[in-house]
């Protein structure tokens, strides 16, 4: 990153604006089509700046920046994190100072689990009412930190312009992540000049930026090092996430994984790395990754991860039984802080996916020694194939979406809620692509699904986009229904209506002896259905029949635009297979419609793990 230039430093007459216009000047120059926000007080002098921008530019609407404004500004951060998962450019949102923040709060720490890049511009009450507990004023540097790859407050007004593409810049290097700018009302209604260039010394990051691009390429001994544990390896897997999407390293993936004949298992934030159909790809690894990926890992004596950082959901409370059999593991990640932190490697590299793998793919071919891995793995996938009560006279939630993904072919952005739901999406649908698969990974968040979904249609305006939700979580953001009619964003949402929060009462019938509180729920008087219609949804229907299934769900795909189709499926259907508390893949509960290696499957007492250990 170069300095910020200086009126010092140049005789050009640079163009005087106010603080708030250099904050929209910027977001254009930034390729910015789309901000999310809601307004206040202290935010008001930059949304009179989008009006005045737009104005200017009213002759060229595509140089115009769309302002969709949510029911709340959690929401507006959920669609800024859609638009960027589904785009891979920066997702920007704004709200004001106070509430406005703290409400964002959920947003930015959600995007800094799942390495999701957008910038919030936050609106501050003026510097000399900073820490008089101002009206409506917050610590949102301090709040923020915790959660955000970074926190900018503006103090100096020269410094707005620098500080803004500095933001920008941090949110979409390196590991991507969110990035706030607090901007005091003051500030906003500075008058000063554009210079146009330069970013603000960060000297500590952009360090960091030169490490990982110098070390970007393996020399010899590195690949021949790697090489050598592939050779040395009779079953060996690789284990990737989402920094395959983040690295753009899809294609390098898959022709990775070819070249070596190596079996592929993805994280929840991985889905989309490899086609699910791909003969190498044995699905989702994890607490409710398929029977055929966990068995993998647990069989495999090579683990490659790329892209992945062994999180609980995947390592479980104890690293040391994952991969038990594995006697080396490499690692690839853009992080160094990620390298040895869960699981000891033999072999790292610190640098992004794509040029690792083609990095690594310069050493040529090898003679692999393990094709009788590559039958095991085959015997695998047909063994332990995913099922669910097929037979059921209830609605299966499995089946609704196996048929969705049947009718669509797979090409379609899926974005989700958190929960049952969530799960039954990441196992049933065959996600094909990446950036179509959008969930809430680390934070779990519910109420992701719905505003994601809108701003991952506006990313993407010829993607067919489907939100597969749950009523528990679809309650947290359903105010957004409304968002999707006014705009006219012709999302569908497809709601899994269980009557309650099923994987908590999963855990409740499982763990505590079926005491069911609060999840079998208090709220039941919602009618979904007529709340979409009165949001203005033209297509908003229910399905309790079976029979019916088919064809509304078709109906539901077909509509041309925002559409709501509200399944009511069995209640007491479960999410297998379930790495439970202490339990390792090998005694993972497999249900009784998903074979298990155990001759009896490992009761819930056995595992000699407190139910709270879930957690």
């Amino acid at each position: 990153m170069q300095a910020p230039a200086t009126l010092d430093e140049t005789s050009i007459e640079h163009e005087v604006m106010s603080g708030a216009d250099i904050i929209l000047r910027v977001l254009s120059e930034q390729g910015v089509d789309t901000v999310f926000g809601y307004s206040g007080g202290a935010i008001l002098p930059t949304y009179d700046a989008v009006f005045r921008f737009n104005e200017m530019h009213q002759d060229d609407p595509s140089q115009q920046i769309r302002l969709v404004v949510p029911a709340n500004e959690q929401a507006a951060g959920f669609m800024a994190a859609g638009y960027a998962r589904a785009s891979g450019k920066v997702g920007v949102f704004m709200v004001t100072s106070g509430p406005g923040a703290t409400n964002a709060v959920t947003p930015i720490a959600d995007c800094n689990g799942d390495s999701v890049p957008v910038v919030l511009i936050c609106g501050q009450v003026p510097r000399a009412a900073i820490g008089t507990d101002a009206f409506q004023e917050a610590p949102v540097f301090n709040i923020m930190s915790a959660c955000a790859k970074q926190v900018f407050l503006v103090t100096d007004p020269a410094k707005l312009e620098q500080t803004l593409r500095t933001a920008f810049e941090v949110a979409r290097t390196g590991r991507p992540g969110p990035v706030v700018v607090d901007v005091p009302k003051d500030i906003q209604n500075w008058f000063g000049p554009y210079i146009g260039a330069g970013t603000l010394e960060f000297r500590g990051y952009s360090d960091r930026l030169r490490s990982v691009a110098k070390g970007a390429h393996l020399d010899d001994d590195k690949r021949a090092q790697f090489f050598q544990l592939l050779q040395d390896s009779k079953r060996p897997l690789l284990y990737v996430g989402g920094g395959i999407a983040s690295a753009d390293a899809t294609r390098e993936l898959q022709d990775f994984a070819e070249r070596y004949c190596l079996p592929v298992v993805s994280t929840l934030m991985g889905l989309g790395a490899m086609p699910a159909k791909h003969e190498l790809y044995l699905g989702m690894l994890g607490m409710h990754g398929t029977a055929c990926a966990n068995y993998a890992v647990e069989d495999c004596d090579l683990l490659i991860a790329v892209g992945a950082r062994f999180d609980d959901r995947v390592a479980g409370g104890r690293p040391d039984s994952f991969a038990p059999n594995a006697r080396r593991v490499a690692h690839i990640d853009i992080d160094e802080a990620e390298i040895d932190k869960v699981k000891k490697t033999h072999w790292s590299h610190v640098g992004d996916a794509k040029r690792a793998l083609l990095s690594l793919m310069e050493h040529g071919p090898v003679a692999h020694r393990h094709a009788a891995w590559i039958d095991a793995v085959a015997e695998l996938k047909r063994t332990y194939r995913m099922s669910y009560n097929r037979d059921s006279i209830h609605i299966q939630p499995q089946r609704v979406v196996e048929r969705l993904s049947e009718i669509t072919g797979g090409r379609a952005i899926i974005t989700t809620g958190v929960g049952q739901h969530q799960m039954w999406a990441a196992q049933f649908f065959d996600v094909r692509e990446p950036r179509t698969f959008l969930t809430s990974g680390s934070m779990g968040t519910m109420g992701f699904g719905l505003p994601a979904a809108i701003g991952a249609q506006l990313a993407q305006p010829d993607a067919l986009v489907i939100d597969i939700d749950g009523d528990g979580s679809i309650r947290m953001n359903l105010g957004e229904l409304e968002t999707a009619s006014t705009y006219d964003v012709p999302i569908k949402v497809l709601l899994l209506n269980n009557r309650g929060d099923g994987m908590i009462r999963q855990w409740q019938r499982l763990y505590f002896e079926g005491r069911l509180c609060v999840s079998d729920k208090s709220l039941h008087r919602k009618d979904f259905v007529q709340t979409a219609l009165a949001d203005g949804f033209e297509f908003a229907e229910r399905v309790e029949a079976i029979e019916n299934l088919d064809d509304r769900l078709r109906a539901f795909v077909a509509f041309r635009g925002p559409a709501f189709l509200e399944v009511m499926v069995d209640q007491d259907a479960d999410v297998f297979p379930m790495v439970g508390p202490g339990q390792s893949y090998a005694t993972m509960l497999t249900g009784p419609y998903i074979p298990s290696r155990t001759a009896g499957e490992t009761s819930v007492e056995a595992t000699g793990q407190q139910a709270a250990d879930m957690f």
